[in-house]
């Protein structure tokens, strides 16, 4: 019986650990570029919801996140002005240490003001190709994702 007795915390963790929502990882520090070169608000809504989602699960103090747009994918910015579910979620994510790259390829040839039409972003957020800052990225040990 004591030995009995003795096994019951064991099991109350186990059980713990069992129940949904309950499952813990350690993931270590991840380094994470996500790609965003299209202009649909339901997937850019996915997509910040993705990476939120990512962050819940690793910590954003363990992450080093990096989402690059270019070509439509600065819809996801644009939409923002007047979307106020991509707007926050956006705000959300930078508070936490998201970085949002801008490809000044796109912004040139699309004679892009960033100023006024894409929300909240000045030229600290733009990187000089958005395909050559992902491809960089990934020799830096960024991971690759394209949600």
């Amino acid at each position: 019986m004591k030995k009995l007795l003795s096994l019951l915390p064991l099991a109350l963790v186990a059980a713990i650990l069992a129940l949904p929502g309950a499952v813990s990882a350690e993931y270590g520090h991840q380094k994470v570029v996500y790609h965003v070169n299209y202009d649909d608000p339901a997937r850019h809504k996915a997509a910040l919801g993705n990476i939120q989602n990512h962050i819940n699960a690793v910590g954003a103090d363990k992450m080093d996140i990096k989402v690059i747009m270019h070509g439509p994918g600065l819809g996801l910015l644009r939409n923002a002005l007047t979307d106020a579910d991509i707007q926050a979620g956006v705000d959300n994510l930078r508070l936490q240490g998201v970085d949002f790259g801008i490809c000044n390829v796109t912004v040139t040839r699309g004679n892009i003001d960033i100023l006024t039409d894409l929300y909240d972003s000045t030229e600290a957020n733009l990187v000089p190709s958005g395909v050559a800052e992902i491809s960089h990225l990934q020799t830096q040990g960024y991971t690759y994702l394209r949600p």
